[in-house]
């Protein structure tokens, strides 16, 4: 197994995308004055986390540059390694792992945790792109081995149980199979065998995801309980209008009406305190971040760098798209982080090693190497 060189710092300066950079820093400041803002109330000024989070941030750049000189094309050479920690990891979760609002997704150790489903995103990211790049789907045969790869990995999810993050897998293993070249039947059979099974999946939930997804439809048939934490992030986003109530003025989260707002409900802090013109500031960012990334996947010859990148994108859009909605009673509430802003440190860590990649990609156009490959 042959590994390519490490960037040298005039190839990075040289490949960097700036603005993916600036945006990446942007999204993660305004999330970190919303943490700080989080803790602080009427009661209480706790900056704590804060300062937790500005640490992981300075650790997660840290990362970010030893991630993008060694270059993605030399962590997809050992895609099937980190996927096959990844899956140990989930197994050894599910047999000593620690429970923690009704499933077991966290190591911990004294007040330190670690989530392994957020190494499992990146993980399951690089395998398939190396496999998929290899063997394309563009037979049934080939596209039930993608599936088979990557389901190990969303059973032991589903097995925690993480509805949430399972959802996030299904949607990279969707965008990278699209892209690697699925026939749309296959596609479109996966989509209806999902519906099918809908009623069996309702079965195995546990009552509380159950009486997550009824409290989406209604959270007035349980105002103190399950639809309290949509009712009161509702009321956060709707009062901040326009220009919001200004930075350390938000009553909702002052207040402690706001549940878990540094994590599950930080973009509900945000919005109240700078509006929708803020929060239209912050979609424009990421809208920018996943621009960048889709744009130096179109420039790539290389099909695992396009999947690479594709499957970035999903992960995050996901999570972006499910964190906003929810926060305002667009979509069942799951615990999915948002991306760069809500307080925790293996999802930014995980999520600063996959923009990292995406990066990478970027760069190695200053070498002039990104011809079509098939992995050997």
């Amino acid at each position: 197994m042959t590994f390519e060189p490490p960037y040298s710092w005039g190839e990075i300066r040289r490949g960097i995308d700036r603005v993916m950079l600036i945006a990446i820093l942007c999204l993660f400041a305004l999330g970190l004055v919303s943490i700080f803002s989080a803790g602080v109330g009427v009661m209480s000024a706790n900056a704590t986390n804060a300062l937790k989070q500005a640490l992981w941030g300075l650790f997660g750049i840290a990362v970010y540059v030893i991630i993008l000189r060694i270059g993605y094309q030399n962590f997809v050479r050992v895609a099937f390694w980190i996927y096959g920690v990844a899956i140990i990891l989930l197994i050894v979760l599910l047999l000593t792992g620690s429970a923690s609002r009704g499933a077991v997704s966290w190591f911990r150790v004294g007040s330190v945790g670690f989530q392994p489903s957020e190494l499992g995103k990146v993980a399951l990211i690089l395998s398939m792109s190396r496999f998929c790049s290899r063997y394309p789907p563009d037979t049934l045969k080939r596209l039930i081995a993608s599936l088979i790869l990557s389901g190990a990995s969303i059973v032991l999810i589903l097995l925690q149980p993480d509805l949430g993050s399972s959802l996030v897998y299904c949607a990279i293993i969707f965008a990278i199979l699209t892209v690697a070249g699925a026939p749309v039947k296959y596609l479109g059979g996966i989509v209806l065998a999902g519906v099918f099974t809908m009623p069996f999946l309702w079965r195995s939930l546990k009552e509380y995801q159950k009486l997550r997804l009824k409290v989406f439809l209604d959270p007035y048939i349980d105002p103190q309980g399950a639809g309290y934490n949509v009712i009161q992030s509702r009321i956060a986003v709707g009062s901040g209008g326009l220009w919001g109530k200004g930075f350390l003025h938000g009553t909702q989260g002052r207040l402690h009406f706001l549940p878990e707002p540094h994590t599950d409900f930080i973009f509900s802090v945000y919005a109240e305190e700078f509006g929708f013109i803020g929060a239209v500031i912050v979609i424009v960012l990421f809208s920018i971040l996943f621009w960048r990334i889709l744009r130096a996947a179109f420039r790539t010859k290389d099909i695992r760098a396009k999947l690479l990148c594709v499957g970035i994108v999903a992960w995050t859009w996901f999570q972006v798209m499910e964190s906003v909605a929810m926060s305002m009673g667009l979509a069942p509430i799951t615990g999915l982080p948002l991306p760069l802003f809500s307080y925790g440190g293996s999802s930014l860590l995980m999520t600063m090693i996959g923009l990292a990649l995406a990066q990478s990609v970027a760069v190695s156009s200053v070498r002039g190497k990104m011809t079509m490959v098939v992995y050997r």
